[in-house]
């Protein structure tokens, strides 16, 4: 390693230059934040003079998007998946391949808990004394589906995985406590909230645009995301149309990949008086969704379960969009009163934070300049990776001197 002279934003300091690899089991953006953490988290590394390499699979791999990566110095490889068990993504040829490699590194950060790519890296990461950091992105808690099967992987390999970390960072203090359960109260965790992109803001669209090209009228509300069972939008979806009963010329606005609740949402769609003012438009891309945000009068984010915090509704008050959060995604926003926060499964409730705020705009807009001082002083990537950095090096430190 070669010493490399940074800035953070109390002073210059002398850090290695460090090898990082990362371990993610798959790379598409559809997939949800952990694959644009890891996007966002590598780049800054490497601005900041440090190689990275990411390894992954070929699941639903997005060659345009790693591409993007590899332009700046970022190596990518995808290995070949060939058994696909409820995401559990088996690629025996990344075994092969860390067995004559991993010694090339001087720290692991692996992305998620439960993968067969950890559960190799975590094998050959000990064998060769390597140090790693898991970052779970609120994978942990056994909860929304398969937890017969993540307690079987817990049982057989999660625990020896977050036990083994010489480091554990947690996106907020709710799943923090969920990994303490695991590690053990002694363990070493760290809350690090992700970093918000600076340039993602609507500044480079007109107005109007997004809902001149979908053919929408009216105030639209907002919801951007994956399509899952997790994510609340049954609810949101009741609350909506009993909110149309009282406010005429509203739209709902279901923008996201399908994760397979799709046909569901439809379903509830067509059953009511008011499918009519709702639209789903699939997977829509950057500058589309700044463009919808630029057209948002409310964006909603009624997720069941997020670990305590969500990005998205973060981007959306950077882009000037009031937002309506559960208890599960709204760490930030609960502790920082810059947004309005329902529990999960109170439709009434939310219906009356969404009349509110169509009433009383000038109210969320001053919450909303608040939240956009926060994230602009707090969560700009370059802040977060000077942390992450600090993670590393004193990990790699602590190994040397064992």
């Amino acid at each position: 390693m070669t010493i490399l002279k940074t800035k953070d934003s109390n002073n210059t300091k002398f850090m290695k230059k460090m090898r990082i690899l990362h371990v993610i089991p798959y790379l598409n953006p559809s997939r949800g934040g952990d694959v644009s953490v890891v996007h966002s988290l590598t780049k800054q590394l490497v601005d900041n003079g440090h190689q990275c390499c990411i390894i992954t699979t070929d699941f639903e791999f997005d060659p345009k998007y790693a591409k993007s990566l590899e332009e700046i110095g970022v190596k990518i490889i995808p290995f070949h998946c060939i058994v696909n068990i409820k995401l559990f993504l088996i690629s025996p040829s990344m075994k092969s391949w860390l067995k004559t490699n991993i010694i090339n590194f001087d720290l692991i950060h692996m992305h998620d808990l439960r993968s067969y790519q950890n559960n190799v890296a975590c094998v050959y990461a000990q064998k060769h004394n390597i140090p790693y950091v898991l970052q779970p992105h609120g994978s942990t808690p056994r909860v929304m589906g398969k937890i017969g099967l993540k307690w079987l992987y817990d049982m057989a390999f999660g625990y020896r995985l977050i036990k083994g970390a010489s480091h554990v960072i947690a996106v907020s203090n709710e799943e923090a406590e969920y990994d303490r359960s695991m590690i053990g109260r002694n363990g070493t965790i760290s809350v690090i909230y992700n970093g918000m992109d600076m340039g993602g803001v609507h500044n480079s669209v007109s107005q109007g645009d997004f809902k001149k090209k979908n053919n929408i009228s009216g105030k639209m509300i907002l919801y951007i995301g994956r399509l899952h069972k997790s994510k609340g939008i049954d609810y949101a979806l009741q609350a909506f149309f009993a909110l149309c009963y009282e406010i005429e010329g509203l739209i709902f606005v279901i923008a996201g990949a399908d994760d397979g609740y799709k046909s569901t949402l439809e379903n509830i769609v067509s059953k009511s008086e008011m499918g009519e003012r709702v639209r789903f438009l699939g997977a829509i891309s950057e500058k589309d969704k700044l463009s919808a945000y630029s057209d948002a009068v409310l964006f909603i984010h009624t997720v069941r379960y997020m670990g305590g915090v969500g990005i998205a509704p973060l981007e959306a008050i950077l882009n000037d969009v009031p937002v309506i959060v559960t208890d599960e995604c709204g760490e930030i926003i609960k502790a920082t009163n810059i947004g309005y926060v329902v529990k999960y499964g109170d439709i009434d409730a939310l219906k009356m934070k969404m009349k509110y705020i169509l009433e009383y705009p000038k109210e969320s807009q001053e919450m909303v300049a608040i939240g956009k001082r926060y994230i602009i002083d707090n969560l700009p990537w370059a802040k977060v990776v000077s942390k992450i950095e600090r993670i590393y090096d004193d990990c790699i430190r602590k190994t040397e001197f064992q």
